[in-house]
């Protein structure tokens, strides 16, 4: 057996994003074959563990291998590129939720987002980098406060399978966190880097609204793969999500799409379906921005109650926990498509 005609194979495998095979994208790193054991080793660059396209890909590997009298041994990693500074080494990729104004209810889609992944079977971390108005441990109800070790390191604490930081594991519960744009870059520069985040597929920062110190501090210190922006259907918060989106724009942060929170609200009692915050709002503005639409979520009792409790909606049943969990498999998607598609481009 010779590798070329395991590439030659592979040629047959077409990424349905990229719209070509994945031997001509660059994706295959290396075929090896060890006639000792009858197995075929390869390596391929798919960055997103667990995105359902990515597992597509890997499935149509296996296939066009199939009738091959070997064992098949998938390996998928992106190609480094080396970094004098690196920071956060172990993280494969760095997801940003934002939103330009508050009450759009973007924390509660970056805990189901953080969740929904875990839930998966990703290795996940959730940064709640909301300085001055804390509140994911509350929605995840984790009371368990980090540890320390060697008075520098901070071991996170755990909880759906997630890492957790947050201001609000450092302060009192009622105490306002009252600093200046230097002290806020300070602690969110201690918080990234002294926590001892280990190796995870996924980390989700939950940012504050808006587009001020903290955002600037992590455009400009971490190694973000992506952001999610999101909105209501209401024009205000459209409007305020344009600023969001253009602050990206200006730091050359890949935004992988749109998702609109609070869409639409089904009476328990009639079924009859209300569009409290306006219709279509965030998809248009998606359309208008050629932007992915990530997802609609509804406007549900019950994710305002599972947030309270401690209960994220993504793990429930039902047409709203299917909502979340089709968000979070499209930006788990999406996350792999930029990750592809820079191999592609190097």
């Amino acid at each position: 057996m010779h590798t070329a005609t395991v590439r030659d194979r592979l040629r047959d495998v077409t990424d349905p994003d990229l719209e070509d095979d994945i031997v001509s994208l660059g994706l295959v790193n290396a075929i090896d074959i060890d006639e000792s054991t009858s197995t075929i080793r390869i390596s391929l660059a798919l960055g997103a563990p667990y995105s359902p396209a990515e597992s597509k890909i890997a499935t149509q590997v296996r296939e066009v291998l199939a009738d091959m009298e070997y064992d098949l041994d998938l390996a998928a990693t992106i190609p480094s590129v080396e970094s004098e500074d690196e920071v956060l080494p172990g993280v494969t990729n760095v997801i940003a939720v934002a939103s330009g104004k508050g009450g759009v209810g973007k924390s509660t889609v970056a805990v189901n987002l953080a969740t929904g992944l875990s839930d998966l079977g990703a290795r996940v971390g959730l940064f709640d980098a909301d300085i001055y108005g804390p509140n994911v441990p509350r929605m995840v109800d984790a009371g368990e406060a980090p540890e320390t070790e060697d008075e520098q390191t901070i071991i996170p604490p755990e909880k759906y399978g997630m890492k957790l930081m947050s201001m609000a594991f450092l302060v009192g519960e009622d105490d306002p966190v009252i600093w200046r744009g230097p002290m806020v870059h300070q602690i969110l520069t201690q918080l990234v880097e002294d926590v001892r985040w280990g190796d995870l597929d996924y980390l989700v920062l939950d940012l504050p609204p808006g587009t001020g110190d903290t955002q600037l501090t992590i455009l400009q210190t971490l190694p973000l793969t992506g952001a999610v922006v999101v909105t209501t259907p209401q024009d205000v918060a459209v409007d305020d999500a344009r600023k969001g989106l253009r602050m990206f724009g200006e730091h050359d942060t890949n935004v992988l799409g749109i998702v609109e929170n609070m869409a639409s609200f089904t009476c328990p009692d009639c079924e009859s379906i209300h569009d409290i915050f306006g219709e279509g709002g965030g998809q248009v503005f998606a359309a208008n921005n050629d932007l992915p639409f990530l997802g609609s979520l509804p406007l549900d009792p019950q994710v305002r109650t599972g947030s309270d409790d401690g209960d994220p909606a993504v793990l429930g049943s039902g047409t709203t926990a299917d909502a979340f969990e089709a968000m979070t498999t499209n930006v788990a998607d999406m996350i792999g498509v930029t990750r592809r598609r820079d191999v592609m481009n190097r």
